[in-house]
């Protein structure tokens, strides 16, 4: 679990959920994507949910080598939940992950809150009542005053232009509470990208407004019923334009979900429930000479039911099973999952997971075809963990052997391609966690190791081999240091990711070769100008290491027989931040340390 302190005050992470979490065991840098990546598994294969309802489009709308980040501000968070396999029951449709964000029960005191960045603004405010409260936030980013002073690689046209806002409504009950959370966001940029095979370069253009909205109450019925229910609605409507091709399409997606829970004695408890995830997906594409429409309705069924059981002090035992209906594919499936945990200690616990976990392939499958099975994989997972005196120790080995991945005959998915069902693959390795705000005064810092190998055959693979977005070796060390002094909080943040695997042409083989190491060093300093003024300062790799990303190839070879290649570099080898925090409450000491 990550609080939001940690997310924000994370040197690496610029505020951003997905980028403090890259600095946990299990995830892989891509730098260039932005997505969470998880123990062998594509962006996609995470899923993420608020209070329990599923988020279709959790990430903001971007370009190639260009990294996304998550579309929610932690400001609204009381806790970042982040498994990395094994998990419940009651969370279907995700093949790696699942990441849960719970809002905030109920706010402290009412406050308002002001920022001025050098990339644009953002205003928050609280309000509270006997039963009630309501929380806004919302933020403008305006990229051109900051690729104006720091230009980068692209050629920029519109730079980069968001606005977005959150609130979250909250009411209690006699025996529960209601929440009622929404967040839009409308993203606006276009710009001339490098390309080896167009000396012009290439043209993207892209327009996206998202909505997202969910309802939830929990509560109790009686002294040994719980309830929970919620539902979700999502409308996100893209439109892109590369060269002279437009692409614009709609998504309308809704989560509909009740549990109960029942406690029939502290050694055993059950919880069962029912939930149906329906989606609407339209797309058109338009060129100089073509036109198509493209689109399909997805509609899933599923129930879970799940038993904890207490047998002794030290040993324990979760069951479940989930079972799932697709409309699309005309197809049943049964997820079994179990995992059992042992004290050999005081402060020490053994465990031991496995699971089956199903999910549907994305809308650039599906737009095409719905000839499909759902994609399998199997988690196994043995866990050691040591917690005492504010210090953790984590340490997982695990394996996951995946089935019935898409697999297409052409370059790209497209509309004459062959879909099939037939790939497979693995992952398996172990990961390490140390996090210690103890043993040195005002230091809080944790050290992060993954190793992982895995191969698969997916997407247009002519045979098994490591995908470009999973790496051998990940290390990531976060430390953060209270000046008292200073009336100043310093922190740092250190990734390594080992190279990535790329397809040279010139050479026998697929994804045959590897890029060089990535790092970088990220400095952050937050300075208590008062109690309720905050000036703060963030550099992302600060040494400005020449990372690369992978390498894009001729299409055609030269007068020599050779392919010609270019670096992807980011588009920026640094990024520098200065931001003003003003916080306006009741008591005159709130401040936004804990949004930084």
């Amino acid at each position: 679990m990550l609080k939001p302190l940690d997310v924000v005050t994370t040197a690496s992470a610029l505020g951003d959920f997905v980028g403090a979490l890259q600095t946990l065991p299990g995830t892989t840098t891509v730098a260039e994507d932005g997505r969470l990546f998880v123990r062998g598994g594509s962006a996609e294969e995470t899923q993420i949910f608020i209070d329990g309802i599923r988020v279709f489009t959790p990430y903001g709308s971007t370009t190639n080598n260009i990294p996304t980040r998550g579309r929610y501000s932690p400001f609204l968070f009381d806790g970042i939940t982040f498994s990395t396999g094994g998990y419940s029951a009651e969370y279907g449709q995700a093949l790696s992950s699942v990441l849960l964000l719970n809002t905030i029960d109920e706010p402290i005191q009412e406050k308002t809150d002001i920022s001025i960045m050098s990339v644009g603004l953002g205003l928050g405010n609280t309000q509270k009542w006997e039963k009630s409260s309501l929380s806004v936030n919302a933020s403008y980013i305006n990229l051109a005053p900051y690729v104006a002073a720091f230009p980068d690689r692209n050629e920029w046209e519109k730079p980069f232009e968001a606005l977005a806002g959150e609130t979250v409504f909250r009411r209690h009950f006699e025996n529960g509470i209601l929440k009622v959370y929404a967040a839009f966001d409308t993203t606006d940029f276009e710009l001339n990208q490098e390309d080896i095979n167009y000396e012009e370069g290439v043209d993207f253009k892209l327009k996206n407004h998202n909505l997202y909205t969910n309802a939830s109450y929990s509560g109790d019925l009686g002294d040994t019923w719980k309830i929970f229910g919620g539902a979700s609605y999502t409308y996100a409507k893209t439109d892109v334009g590369v060269i002279s091709d437009e692409i614009d399409n709609t998504e309308n997606s809704a989560h509909i979900k009740l549990k109960l829970r029942k406690r029939f004695s502290n050694r055993i408890k059950v919880s069962f429930g029912a939930e149906q995830f329906l989606t609407d997906f339209d797309e058109t594409f338009q060129s100089n000479q073509f036109q198509a429409e493209y689109g399909f309705k997805n509609n899933i069924s599923a129930v879970f039911s799940e038993a904890d059981f207490v047998f002794s002090r030290k040993f324990a035992m979760k069951v479940g099973a989930r079972g799932e209906y697709s409309e699309l594919f005309e197809e049943f499936t049964i997820s079994p999952r179990i995992s059992l945990a042992y004290k050999t200690g005081k402060n020490s616990q053994l465990s031991l997971a496995y699971g089956d976990f199903y999910q549907q392939p994305q809308n650039d499958i599906l737009k095409f075809t719905n000839n499909l099975e759902a994609q399998n994989t199997q988690h196994y997972i043995l866990n050691y963990q040591y917690s005492a005196n504010n210090r953790i120790f984590r340490a997982e080995v695990f394996r996951k052997e995946y089935d019935n991945l898409v697999t297409y005959s052409s370059e790209f998915p497209e509309f004459n391609s062959n879909y099939r069902s037939n790939g497979d693959g693995y992952a398996q390795g172990f990961d390490m966690f140390f996090r210690d705000n103890k043993s040195i005064k005002n230091v809080d810092y944790w050290l992060s190791y993954s190793y992982l190998d895995s191969e698969r055959k997916h997407n247009n693979f002519p045979v098994d081999a490591t995908p470009s977005f999973a790496n051998t070796h990940n290390v990531s060390l976060v430390a953060k240091y209270w000046i008292n002094d200073w009336k100043s909080q310093i922190g740092f943040s250190h990734q390594y990711g080992s190279g990535r695997t790329y397809t040279n042409p010139n050479t026998d083989g697929f994804l045959q070769e590897k890029t060089k190491g990535y790092n970088s060093l990220s400095i952050n300093w937050a300075y208590l100008i008062s109690q309720q003024k905050i000036l703060y300062f963030s550099v992302n790799n600060v040494l400005g290491f020449k990372n690369i990303n992978g390498y894009q190839y001729a299409d055609t070879p030269n007068m020599n027989g050779v392919f010609d290649r270019r670096a992807l570099r980011p588009a920026a080898d640094q990024f520098f931040f200065v931001g003003f925090f003003w916080t306006l409450s009741d008591d005159g000491k709130e401040n936004q340390l804990d949004n930084l």
